[in-house]
């Protein structure tokens, strides 16, 4: 009997699969509970990657990984006996995705590639993520997921955040990082199980969520240029933050329909992005 052991993980290439989910009210006030943001009115716009809470694999206990991810071999490659990260990624905006009315994810599997980094062989999968909603494109994004061998997670060091235009301060509670968790169903055991971070993935605290900073910082850049229209969004992370040290969201204009933004402390910037905007 052949089991996913036993694939290469570029077997996965190319694997596609479709989520539909209904934007609800009671899951969108959790999420404006969760942020401190308004919550949307009925038939209204999504904030910006709100969508990361919805179209989530709903799998009991039993389906999960040791790290509380789903379990490995099913939609995304085995990459057994690596620690999971989400990486960074690319995001297209057309239009918005309204509330509480249903919308679709087409995810597809477009890029399998190993590579071998200052922390041993990495493996990095691509995933593109196609939403619509009444039949029209609303975003597409790509995410880029990586699988690194156990290894002692880096921490600092790193390049200072510069000053920005604007600037806004987050202190990352157990509590945030736990509701993140719950209104994304996400499961991964770094962002609440403190003996499992510490002694098994060998970090220091409580990892803060990659798309809970790029969510944060993107909010800071539209509150700081409200008329800006997002065209695209890009993203990757540097290091972990680690809750609760407090950390800062800021960017600056570079010219014309472009951002830069970065998050950090005082140990360095630990996620980069740009923006594209009218």
């Amino acid at each position: 009997m052949t089991t996913s052991k036993n694939i290469p993980p570029s077997a996965w290439l190319g694997r596609s699969g479709t989520t539909r989910d209904v934007l609800s009210p009671s899951l969108l006030k959790r999420i404006a509970a969760t942020l401190a943001d308004p919550e949307p009115s009925p038939g209204g716009a999504l904030p910006p990657l709100w969508q990361w809470c919805f179209f989530q694999d709903v799998l009991p206990e039993n389906g999960l990984g040791e790290d509380g991810h789903p379990a490995r071999g099913g939609f995304l490659p085995p990459a057994d006996n690596r620690n999971r990260m989400w990486a960074g990624g690319r995001v297209e905006f057309f239009e918005p995705l309204n509330a509480g009315l249903e919308a679709q994810r087409v995810s597809t599997i477009t890029g399998i590639e190993e590579k071998t980094g200052r922390s041993g062989a990495l493996l990095f999968v691509t995933v593109q993520h196609d939403y619509s909603q009444d039949g029209r494109l609303a975003i597409r994004e790509e995410q880029d997921i990586v699988y690194r061998e156990p290894s002692p997670p880096t921490i600092g060091g790193g390049e200072l955040p510069a000053r920005g235009d604007w600037s806004e301060m987050v202190t990352p509670t157990s509590t945030l990082l736990f509701r993140y968790s719950a209104v994304t169903f996400n499961g991964h055991r770094i962002h609440y199980d403190w003996p499992y971070v510490t002694e098994t993935e060998g970090y220091p605290g409580l990892v803060v969520h990659g798309p809970l900073i790029a969510t944060l910082n993107l909010r800071a850049f539209c509150r700081a240029n409200p008329q800006a229209r997002l065209r695209r969004f890009s993203y990757r992370g540097v290091r972990p933050l680690i809750a609760p040290q407090p950390f800062e969201v800021s960017g600056r204009i570079l010219g014309p329909g472009k951002a830069e933004l970065w998050a950090g402390n005082a140990a360095g910037i630990a996620q980069k992005a740009e923006v594209e905007f009218e």
